[in-house]
């Protein structure tokens, strides 16, 4: 099953790509709620290259590691990539009359449910709408 989540971000192409695919953007982000963080981000922007981020509650008492590795990049407009159990991701970057619209498909695990996965992936993709929007292009 593929979950495809999305928002429009105001800002430019240009600013938010790059707030996708820098490391110091990404550990300001890339967690679901304000109990959680992201200390470490590395990206390797090529095909082939990884991308990479870890993710703990505040509080010490979980924590885990995402990384992919990059399967097709055309910057600014799209990035893929392939997880360690081969589930894939996919994110577009378009540029609209309204601002940048980002969608992101991914294959859902079996783990928690497809509504559960829903959610946790669409609540770090606001806070990066929030990140990028606070920030001037």
């Amino acid at each position: 099953m593929v979950i495809t989540i999305e928002t429009l971000v105001q800002s430019s192409l240009q600013r938010t790509w790059e707030a996708w695919t820098t490391p110091a953007d990404i550990v300001r982000w890339n967690f679901a709620s304000p109990d959680w963080c992201c200390p470490s981000a590395n990206v390797d922007l090529r095909v082939g290259g990884t991308y990479g981020a870890r993710m703990e509650a505040k509080d010490g008492s979980f924590g885990f590691d995402f990384e992919a590795t990059i399967t097709k990049l055309e910057a600014p407009t799209l990035l893929e990539s392939s997880m360690g159990d081969g589930r894939t991701v996919q994110v577009i970057f378009a540029q609209t009359p309204q601002g940048v619209l980002v969608r992101e498909s991914f294959d859902a695990e079996d783990e928690n449910s497809a509504e559960m996965q829903r959610q946790g992936w669409q609540a770090i993709l606001d806070n990066f709408r929030l990140h990028v929007e606070s920030k001037p292009n």
